[in-house]
């Protein structure tokens, strides 16, 4: 293991993550008045397996009651345009209609479901997740690769005893290799790479296991580690663990072979490689502790590990149970508890970007009081939404770091490609346009990307906010009302507040003019009696 250091880098912001240990205020008003549900469900949508994880929640702590794997391939269903077909999504789905038989009847609040690397390959994901959306009968996120080692490092680090110091954990899945370097529960280094068990058995065409095949496929993932090499081994680490399929199918024969309790050596990969050259090919493997599935992977799995030993100059791994699901089943129990790690990461964001904190909260208390108003009859309501408002209107300012000019695309930008933790695909995207849209002409892209009426509704909540404050007065807003049906928007206020208001009344003329070519109407009138407060 390389000689743990503390170089001034280390105490930084670690690369590609925010520091999550900043303390946040929970959002106000986004608090469920129901009771947290008593069990709650992770999905992994694997590019290998598929896997399920249900938890009952006892005295704040999980309680693991059922589980559910199937090898479903996903990965080797992807064509030579990367799109998913054929076998492989016919058994996703046949999977998904029996995970949706445990999952269908729990709210959506208490189910998670992630897809993963195929699915971000995959160039006709959205089609498959509509279907996979009805299998399951929850929906579907995808995350990026950084995200998903992260939910990885959660769940492995809660499974395993704590350790002083830092650990290493490395994680082999069917599509992509996640390295990550932490310690106890928060991530420093985290890096996605596009290997997997799976994909990486084109080494070894017709399932032939050569030596010039697993020369071939070291190499390859040796060029993929080389990048992330001197960071890791400059931090160093105290521990080192896996958590994937091949990691632990690895460990148990290695245990089987050698006939004692220990974890994965550096000796003990080079005699599973002699055992699996010996066999000639996948068909013919036979080894303790290994099931077939796996079987016809390993040759590609203790390659891509191999490189990674070497490439970090690692002596010894310890297998653990916990992964993926587990991290999400984890990260769900905080977002219930309303401890979110995405509210901690908007919190960085505006501030490594110098957001002027009273200018959000204010578009914030703004634009909750308009959901609020609008909540039943634009039908605005779930959480998902309030959250994404309430996280756009703290952001939407994020591009004037950049330049005032086109400052809203600039903050879209910005917001649309940084390293999110907590953030889904959607999660992101859907944020991003919030604040695009938030100003100038209420852009809808094009045609295949035109947002939908709900998304369209929003911004123009947060347009109101905004337009609202403008004058970043710390004086409140007078009481004021707001009615929606279809699209037609009345804003109604007191009648001598908008008289003294000129430039406000001159931005909501022009705000019905931009909205009009969007087909939303906007009608101001002023009240003779105060408008009920917000």
């Amino acid at each position: 293991m390389p000689p743990r250091t503390d170089p001034p880098s280390a105490r930084r912001r670690p690369r590609g993550l925010a520091n999550l240990s900043a303390p946040l205020l929970p959002i106000e008003g986004l608090a469920e008045s129901l009771e947290p549900p008593e069990i709650i469900a992770a999905i992994d949508l694997g590019s290998n397996s598929f896997h399920l994880v249900t938890a009952r929640v006892v005295q704040g702590g999980l309680l693991v009651i059922d589980k559910m794997r199937d090898t479903v391939r996903l990965a080797a269903g992807l064509d030579d345009h990367d799109r998913l077909h054929g076998d492989s999504e016919a058994r996703a789905l046949a999977c998904l209609e029996r995970f949706g038989q445990l999952v269908r009847e729990m709210p959506r609040r208490g189910v998670r479901a992630v897809g993963t690397s195929t699915l971000r390959r995959a160039t006709n994901s959205a089609d498959f997740l509509a279907k996979a959306r009805n299998a399951l009968g929850h929906p579907i996120e995808i995350v990026s690769g950084r995200e998903e080692a992260r939910l990885i490092y959660l769940g492995l680090t809660h499974s395993v005893a704590s350790v002083p110091g830092r650990r290493l954990v490395i994680d082999i899945g069917g599509a992509s290799t996640e390295c990550i370097l932490g310690e106890r529960f928060e991530p420093l280094l985290a890096d996605s790479l596009d290997m997997g068990c799976v994909t990486w058995m084109r080494h070894f065409p017709k399932g032939e296991i050569r030596k010039d095949g697993f020369k071939h496929a070291e190499l390859a993932a040796s060029r993929q580690l080389e990048p992330l090499r001197r960071g890791y081994t400059t931090l160093g680490w105290d521990a080192c663990a896996g958590g994937s399929g091949t990691i632990g199918a690895t460990q148990a024969i290695l245990r089987a072979l050698e006939g004692h309790r220990g974890g994965i050596t550096r000796d003990g990969l080079e005699r599973l490689k002699k055992e699996l050259l010996a066999f000639g090919h996948i068909k013919h493997i036979q080894l303790p502790d290994l099931r077939a599935d796996r079987a016809e992977v390993l040759p590609a799995g203790v390659a891509i590990l191999t490189a990674v030993f070497d490439a970090f100059g690692i002596e010894q791994m310890e297998a653990a149970s916990g992964a993926l699901r587990e991290g999400v089943l984890h990260d769900l129990l905080g977002r219930i508890r309303h401890d979110d790690v995405r509210d901690r990461t908007v919190s960085r964001l505006a501030e490594r970007y110098h957001v002027d904190a009273e200018q959000a909260a204010r578009v914030e208390r703004t634009v909750r009081v308009l959901q609020r108003k609008v909540a039943d009859s634009w039908k605005i309501d779930d959480v998902a939404a309030r959250q994404a408002l309430t996280w756009a209107a703290r952001l939407h300012e994020i591009g004037l770091m950049v330049a005032f000019s086109g400052y809203h695309r600039h903050g879209a930008y910005l917001v649309a490609n940084a390293d999110m933790p907590g953030f889904s695909r959607d999660d992101q995207e859907l944020v991003a346009s919030l604040i695009r849209m938030h100003r100038r002409k209420l852009a809808l892209g094009k045609e295949a990307a035109k947002p939908g009426e709900t998304v369209i509704r929003m911004a123009v909540l947060l347009r109101l906010a905004v337009l609202l404050n403008r004058a970043r007065s710390h004086k409140p807003l007078p009481p004021f009302g707001i009615e929606a049906v279809g699209d037609k928007v009345v804003l109604s206020f007191p009648a001598d507040w908008l008289a003294d208001q000129p430039l406000t009344a001159a931005d909501l003329a022009q705000e019905a003019l931009d909205l009009k070519d969007a087909g939303i109407a906007l009608e101001v009138t002023r009240s003779r009696t105060r408008p009920a407060a917000g």
